[in-house]
């Protein structure tokens, strides 16, 4: 094998959950020339997972010239991890001999190794390594790992810079807790605002320092908690091409349901998930220092995008059982 090429999924979440599976291509086929495309690909970079890193478009009307990228590539074999018509289409497009994926959706006629959808669903990452299986790859680990920005990395200096400008306290004079507001998914994977006020007052009175993050969408939220609580935020500054350098700059992350949590982990950052309309055994975190929260109610998980009642899976979810589980996935030097 000397060419592969990998269809990444769509979201920053699933990109880290597909890093298994990346590895088990490198680890069987180390000499091999791999090129992953996606929207999260930049992500990858330096972490020795590809050699070329093609940021795939989410507009229709640009991927084309992504699909002829990835055609000049010459694959051999192509991985695709999403399961819609239009990847299983372009690694067709993309002349490779073997062409492995999940055969649904009327696409199993594109592929080579059209592989049975399994039921019941395991979790996302074992999911993507049935595809790595079924291609020949031997499995070296189920837990993503990424390597941190190095601390000379110019993005590490941007992070810190931010961090300050927000008023937080210097590293390791207070502990630094993010707490992500957004979910790309929907406001039911959301903790309510009342709940981050709340966790944010304990957490500072314990001699902490809680950090907003989010996307420019969850400023309105961050504005409602900085109403009723002084507290740093970064909510709109934190950039995609900044997150990973300012999750490493965090001792801990509480967050719901979402690829920053994933990506925090990946990074050896002790992550705490609230989980609610969605099921953990699907889609939790994986690493050393990570949890998960949940308040049992009969209706979760029920994967709304929005909850249609008093959205009780995470309305119940208490700060200070968050706060216990953050403190207990800390270095005892933190």
């Amino acid at each position: 094998m000397k060419k592969i090429a990998v269809r990444l999924p769509n979201w920053l979440g699933d990109t880290v959950m597909a890093v298994p599976a990346l590895v088990a291509l490198r680890a069987t086929w180390p000499e091999a020339e791999v090129l992953a495309a996606g929207p999260w690909a930049p992500l990858l970079a330096g972490q020795g997972l590809a050699e070329v890193l093609l940021t795939y478009p989410r507009a229709a009307g640009a991927r084309l010239r992504a699909a002829d990228a990835v055609a000049r590539f010459g694959p051999e074999l192509a991985l695709v991890l999403p399961s819609s018509f239009e990847a299983a289409l372009a690694a067709w497009y993309s002349g490779a001999r073997r062409r492995v994926g999940f055969g649904r959706g009327g696409r199993s006629w594109l592929l080579t190794d059209s592989v049975d959808w399994p039921e019941p669903r395991p979790h996302q990452i074992d999911e993507y390594l049935l595809l790595t299986e079924r291609a020949g790859a031997a499995t070296p680990t189920r837990e993503p790992r990424l390597a941190p920005p190095a601390t000379d990395a110019p993005e590490r200096a941007d992070a810190v810079r931010v961090l300050d400008e927000a008023g937080v306290a210097p590293r390791r004079a207070s502990t630094r807790i993010g707490i992500q507001l957004g979910a790309a998914y929907g406001p039911a994977k959301l903790w309510p605002v009342e709940r981050v006020i709340d966790f944010c007052r304990l957490a500072a009175g314990e001699g902490a320092t809680p950090v907003l993050l989010g996307a420019p969408d969850d400023a309105e939220a961050a504005a409602q908690v900085i109403a009723a609580v002084p507290v740093a935020s970064l909510v709109g500054r934190d950039r995609p091409a900044l997150l990973a350098a300012v999750l490493t700059e965090l001792d801990a992350l509480v967050s719901g349901d979402t690829g920053v949590a994933h990506l925090a982990a990946a990074l050896g950052v002790p992550v705490v998930t609230l989980f609610g309309p969605t099921d953990p055994r699907l889609s939790a975190p994986r690493g050393a220092a990570t949890a998960v929260v949940t308040h049992p109610v009969p209706c979760a998980p029920c994967f709304y995008r929005a909850c249609p009642i008093e959205h009780p899976c995470l309305r119940g979810v208490q700060p200070a059982a968050v706060y216990e589980r953050v403190l207990a996935l800390l270095p005892a030097h933190v």
